[in-house]
């Protein structure tokens, strides 16, 4: 894979290409809250029924999260800044033709694809960033500008949501993406470092490819029906039946393929096994959190939708202030597996706070204290960034990037779809037995935050025993030292 550093070296280079970055994490990160606020507008006006109103979500994250180990090796293989550029024009376009959407079956149609851009692009984000950021210090300083982005995309989405279906209606919160994506396309073409990918040749998988596509998008679209089917229902043990073999199909397909779609000795770096295994377990607790304790206070405490809003702001901006100002400077001095541990301490302090919170909980003494503790996720998400692409060699960025991204994906819709359903069984269980509603509800969520906390221990414990500091003092990737050794030796590098 080659690379033309020249145009790229100066800091003012370097700082556009990771705005251009941002700008699409930031236009991704929108797209996922600011399309819940305005579905009421949409079932209005399109007559979407209640069951089909939730494929306006589905559809987008069944094609992002099933699409993106995939299109990251693919990015590895035809170029990542080219993955990149393509994704953002398919986004870009999926965008203009949900705006334009007359009826239900083209904004379905159109959210899906928006899902593929999506998938294309983000899955290849992290690889282009660690290779234009290859000093340790300005990497971590860049990852912190990137996971500021996700904060501040997830925190003013609602917000803008409202505002924009209020006053231009519910197509003008996806006409917005297109200036948007237009612009990272342009800059995109002058701003990333120029490369040139491996070709298909290295790993043209078509097999592997279909196996883990099908597993991971059947494998979502089980866990997004689990609340309306339930966990033990035979259509969810089926379809997730299927999904695990199809995975470990792919497993077997990709130990015996000469050109294997994702190379197993990616999964043999301790630093991208563990950091992928720490990020489903904390992910799941965040991102439960994020949806119980809105949920705990518009159906207990009485909170309006835009109180909840500005009473969940405070996390917002701790966990973009912590990751924006403090993460790189503590990685730097202290090694991002120190910082890591500390931020998962602090969630854990969050949750268990959670646990006791009571029905007629006062906002000061009683969640902002929590909204303040969640601040740990503005330095566990740049720590698991940096520990996670550390193990990448430099051929398998993209891949490594996709395989991050996918597991944040599995995380989150795992970790919402089981701790609801959790809290809605104990909800269930406690009105049967005589408890009063609020009672119920709160004595549900309060399990759920039990679940949440014992992940977050189960993450420290993955944490502390698997993940080491990355080794090289000269921004080079563990994994790359290891493929040099094992060359200059005369072994397989791989």
């Amino acid at each position: 894979m080659s690379h033309t550093p020249s145009r790229h070296t100066g800091s003012p280079a370097r700082r556009l290409a990771l705005g251009v970055l941002s700008a699409t994490m930031l236009m991704t990160v929108l797209d996922g809250s600011i399309v819940t606020v305005a579905m009421p507008a949409i079932q209005r006006d399109l007559g979407f029924s209640a069951a089909g109103l939730s494929w306006i979500v589905n559809a987008y994250l069944i094609a992002y999260g099933g699409l993106l180990l995939l299109a990251g090796r693919l990015g590895d293989l035809l170029g990542r800044k080219t993955m990149f550029l393509a994704g953002n024009a398919v986004f870009t376009a999926a965008s203009l033709l949900a705006g334009a959407a007359a009826g239900p079956a083209m904004l379905i149609a159109a959210r899906f694809l928006q899902g593929v851009g999506s998938a294309m692009a983000s899955a290849v984000v992290l690889g282009i960033l660690v290779t234009t950021f290859p000093e340790p210090g300005e990497r971590a300083r860049a990852i912190g500008v990137f996971s500021f982005t996700g904060a501040a995309g997830a925190s003013i989405g609602s917000v803008l949501g409202g505002v924009l279906t209020d006053a231009l209606g519910w197509n003008s919160i996806f006409l917005i993406n297109l200036p948007i994506g237009l612009a990272t396309i342009v800059l995109g073409v002058r701003a990333l470092p120029a490369e040139r990918g491996a070709g298909l040749a290295a790993g043209a998988d078509g097999l592997g490819a279909v196996l883990v596509t099908a597993g991971l998008m059947l494998g979502l679209y089980a866990v997004v029906q689990v609340e309306e089917y339930g966990w033990a229902a035979p259509r969810t043990l089926g379809l997730g039946a299927v999904s695990v073999a199809l995975l470990a199909g792919f497993a077997v397909r990709q130990a015996t393929a000469r050109t294997p779609l994702m190379p197993l000795r990616v999964l043999r770096s301790r630093e991208v096994a563990g950091a992928n295994a720490v990020q489903v377990l904390s992910l799941a607790a965040m991102f439960a959190f994020q949806i119980l304790v809105a949920l705990f206070m518009q159906r207990v405490l009485g909170y309006g939708a835009l109180r909840t809003g500005l009473a969940m702001l405070p996390a917002a901006v701790a966990i973009g202030g912590v990751s924006l100002f403090a993460s790189a400077r503590l990685s730097t001095r202290f090694g991002a597996r120190a910082v890591l541990l500390s931020g998962l301490v602090s969630l854990l302090a969050a949750m268990a706070w959670l646990t006791r919170v009571p029905t007629d909980a006062a906002y000061v003494t009683d969640l902002l204290p929590v909204m303040l503790l969640i601040a740990g996720g503005g330095l566990v998400l740049p720590a698991l960034t940096t520990l996670g692409m550390s193990g990448a060699r430099a051929d398998d960025a993209g891949l490594v990037s996709g395989l991050f991204t996918t597991t944040q994906q599995i995380g989150m819709a795992a970790g919402v779809a089981v701790l609801s359903t959790l809290a809605a069984g104990r909800t269930a269980h406690l009105l049967d037995a005589g408890a009063g509603e609020a009672e119920a509800l709160a004595g549900g969520y309060r399990l759920a935050f039990v679940v949440a906390a014992a992940l977050l221990v189960a993450a420290f414990a993955v944490g502390a025993t698997v993940l080491r500091r990355p080794r090289p003092a000269d921004g080079r990737s563990a994994g790359d030292e290891r493929h040099d050794a094992r060359r200059r030796s005369g072994a397989p590098a791989s």
